[in-house]
């Protein structure tokens, strides 16, 4: 497996339950400021075991919504598991970042 892709890994299991980050900011965290793209990259590429390990579903886009685009089952699985966790949607489907904003 990939360092950087390992480091996303260890870096969202971070991530309290609740509460979201975007995949900027997880770059940023890693030191990689450019590498958001990288970050989702990583993210999409787990393995359907280690979905349950990792908490991918708690990174999001920086204008605070899901950006599964294509993929309607997952989009639909990250909402549901996010609103399990007490983040809630606004009318625009985006998230409050002051109120679920990690760190």
């Amino acid at each position: 497996m990939n360092n950087f892709y390992q480091s996303v890994y260890e870096m969202a299991s971070k991530i309290p339950k609740g509460k979201v980050t975007s995949y900027g900011r997880l770059a940023v965290l890693l030191q990689s400021p450019r590498a958001a793209r990288a970050v989702g990259y990583a993210l999409n590429s787990l393995k359907k075991d280690d979905l349950q390990k990792v908490p991918w579903q708690r990174v999001i886009n920086s204008q605070g919504k899901i950006s599964i685009k294509g993929d309607h089952f997952r989009a639909s699985l990250q909402r549901r598991l996010l609103e399990e966790e007490g983040i809630v949607f606004d009318e625009n489907d985006s998230i409050d970042w002051d109120k679920f904003g990690w760190p």
